[in-house]
């Protein structure tokens, strides 16, 4: 049989082949013809090279890049990869093989925009790539935010702000075990949180040799089906953990004749790699940036000189006012090892067990696990390595020159069960909780145990239901505040009346939504606006990359219901924060429903040249639908479901999927975004397995 390629209704790709290796490079080649722009994008970026192209608005995520060390860890990832798994890493080549075949006569419009020319991938490509993707998973840059709280409020107040705030990444996800299905066997649904790209973060794609058979939703630029896959037989999907992971160390540095040297917990002085790297920039001149790497980890704030410069600033010093620099200590840097080795393990897999040998290779990120097979089994694990050092470690940046802040061995995986027959995963509270720090406030995965719980056996079909609802567990802090009020204006009593009456569903259609969304956001903004609180509206001098973490506004947003129901609040008067932004709000109340403001605005690495009319979306941050916006600053969502899915384990046909956009990241292409009405509607699209269904491409 020679390679052959696929394609259905929607233009996903279906890939039958000889061998792993075969199959790994039609992966390859069909995502460089379906997303060469995408892939170069994700290449430059793991390399600190997107300005080139992209211009200086990338250049604060190139220095990152490079001072990270992000190719260089992929480098060394597959190195070590080689020694230990070599038919995994041959696997991996033969990845990039195709890749390179695909780019090397790849077309798209924005490579004539830009000018940019597809290069070629190198063998650790792909692991710099799902490094690049997954560096901030873990939110270390909130250790910068809860320095700046203990600094300018206390310590203390850092529990106020903790929620899975700006930046941070979540999932819904669930597990219906037969004996609530109407097949009688499990049912595996739920839908990633991530922002929402164009293209796609999650490519769906079915590859098939005599090894293995699988579906499921791949990352474009990796081989195989990491996250969301179904063989037939098994099937398995995550949510972010909400691990922590990744540490933050104050260094102290000085230059010497030879170079420059940091302070260790030992009180020694030692050697500190140092070299520089040259970003291009398009439309401007290059920039020097210097690589400084210590034994924790590489220096991703400040240097020698100190941060921005200012040894004068406590948060920047070290012993006797020195000044000191920021360093990032992460798993795959520290063991060389990104656990690539659990891929082709998991596409595999036949049964749960199967899935849970292949989940112990996993390294990065770290994720909560759910599967269940055909003789049912089921698995419900955490999934990567966390260290185990010091509790400071998790919560703030600690300083290097002081002993027990060290890495001492990795934390085992906690497992769970499933309660009444179901297991419901939202990045809250649960199996993960001694690994992390912060976690999702529980409103998602509660409403989804309670809509699970109010029917007693459940179909693929009626997943969707789940999928879409919009009920805002959040908003009762602000209502009960609300109520509360007396003496309003009348046209300000009258908004609270109906607020009061609300259903708390986000709908697009619904104008009760939009004016509970306008008040909302002008309580956080008063709030941000308190005196109590200037020492945080000016976020510190780090790069540009970290200031998503830092701004007041979209703390306070994300951290609304905490903030309402403290006991106190640093003198705040809320209900007079409240009064003022309702008699606002009645004075200029938004004209139009929630979706009129509230719309899609995914992330692109360039604008097209003739702007979409993004759709107005139903949902909210809390909601099970989560669709993101920031609270206090704009309705519109850059965050959303990047796919949804159900895995039927009793007939892998009656699974579904659907991703925002479409197969294809070609614009203009039928399949660039066909899926999204579906998406908005909630609707999924079947998964096909019959090949006779299908129509063929071509062979390769």
């Amino acid at each position: 049989m020679a390679t052959e390629i696929y394609r259905d209704a929607w233009g996903i790709p279906h890939l039958r082949a000889d061998s792993a290796a075969e199959l790994a490079r039609a992966q390859g080649l069909v995502t460089a013809r379906d997303r060469a722009w995408q892939l170069e994008v994700e290449r430059h970026r793991a390399q600190g090279t997107s300005a080139s192209f992209l211009g200086k608005d990338a250049l604060a995520w190139d220095r990152f890049a490079r001072r990270a060390r992000l190719d260089d860890t992929g480098r060394r990832c597959f190195a070590d990869l080689e020694r230990r798994d070599p038919k995994t890493a041959r696997w991996v080549r033969a990845y990039v093989d195709g890749v390179n075949e695909g780019l090397a006569d790849a077309t798209a419009p924005e490579f004539a925009r830009t000018g940019l020319t597809p290069g070629r991938w190198d063998p650790w490509t792909p692991l710099g790539v799902w490094l690049a993707i997954h560096i901030l998973f873990a939110g270390f840059p909130a250790k910068l935010w809860r320095e700046q709280v203990a600094a300018h409020l206390d310590a203390d107040a850092i529990g106020l702000f903790a929620t899975d705030g700006p930046g941070t990444s979540g999932s819904n996800g669930w597990l219906v075990g037969g004996e609530r299905t109407v097949t009688g066997q499990a049912l595996i649904a739920g839908d990633p949180h991530r922002w929402i790209e164009d293209p796609g973060v999650y490519q769906q794609i079915h590859l098939s040799c005599p090894e293995f058979d699988v579906v499921g939703l791949a990352v474009p630029g990796v081989p195989g089906i990491a996250h969301f896959g179904h063989t037939g037989t098994v099937a398995w999907a995550i949510t972010n953990a909400m691990a922590d992971y990744q540490d933050l160390y104050r260094e102290r540095l000085r230059r010497t004749g030879a170079g420059v040297e940091a302070l260790g917990p030992d009180g020694v002085w030692r050697r500190a790699a140092r070299h520089t790297e040259t970003v291009e920039v398009a439309g401007a001149e290059p920039v020097e940036v210097e690589v400084i790497e210590t034994d924790r980890g590489p220096v991703i704030i400040g240097g020698p000189e100190g941060i921005d410069g200012d040894p004068l600033d406590p948060a920047h010093s070290g012993p006797s006012g020195v000044p000191v620099a920021i360093s990032l200590r992460y798993p795959p840097r520290v063991t060389g090892d990104l656990g690539f080795s659990a891929l082709l393990p998991l596409l595999r897999s036949r049964r749960v067990a199967d899935v849970d040998r292949a989940l112990d290779r996993w390294a990065e990120p770290v994720n909560v696990v759910q599967a269940a097979d055909t003789e049912g089994g089921v698995l419900h694990r955490v999934a990567g390595r966390v260290p185990v050092r010091a509790g400071a470690n998790s919560l703030r940046i600690v300083p290097a020159w002081e002993p027990g802040h060290e890495w001492q061995g990795r934390h085992v995986s906690p497992r769970a069960g499933l309660t009444d027959g179901v297991a419901v995963m939202a990045n809250q509270r649960g199996p993960a909780e001694p690994l992390g720090v912060e976690f999702a406030p529980p409103h998602r995965a509660d409403r989804i145990a309670a809509l699970l719980a109010g029917k007693e056996r459940w179909s693929a079909d009626d997943m969707p239901v789940l999928h879409t609802d919009t009920h805002l567990g959040s908003a009762a802090p602000l209502l009960d505040h609300l109520a509360a009020l007396d003496a309003l204006t009348p046209g300000a009593a009258a908004l609270r009346d109906r607020l009061l009456g609300w259903d708390r569903r986000m709908d697009a259609g619904s104008a009760d939504a939009a004016l509970y969304a306008a008040v909302r956001g002008a309580v956080v903004r008063r709030l941000a606006a308190h005196p109590a609180f200037a020492g945080l509206s000016t976020p510190p001098a780090y790069p540009g990359v970290f200031q998503p973490w830092l701004a007041l506004v979209p703390r306070v947003g994300f951290a609304l219901e905490h903030l309402l129901r403290a006991e106190d609040l640093y003198g705040i008067d809320r209900p007079a924060a409240v009064r003022a932004a309702i008699e606002d709000v009645a004075l200029r109340p938004p004209a139009g429903v929630w979706g009129d403001t509230h719309r899609l605005a995914p992330w692109r690495a360039l604008e097209p040249e003739q702007p979409y009319d993004e759709p107005g979306l139903s949902g909210d941050h809390d909601c099970v639908l989560c669709t993101s916006g920031v609270p206090g600053l704009t309705d519109r969502a850059a965050r959303g479901p990047a796919a949804r899915y159900v895995w039927d384990l009793a007939r892998r046909e009656d699974s579904r999927w659907v991703v925002p956009l479409g197969a294809s990241g070609v614009p203009g292409s039928p399949h660039h975004r066909d899926q999204l009405p579906l998406w908005l509607a909630g609707d999924l699209v079947p998964v096909v397995t019959d090949w006779t269904r299908l129509e063929k491409e071509t062979d390769v």
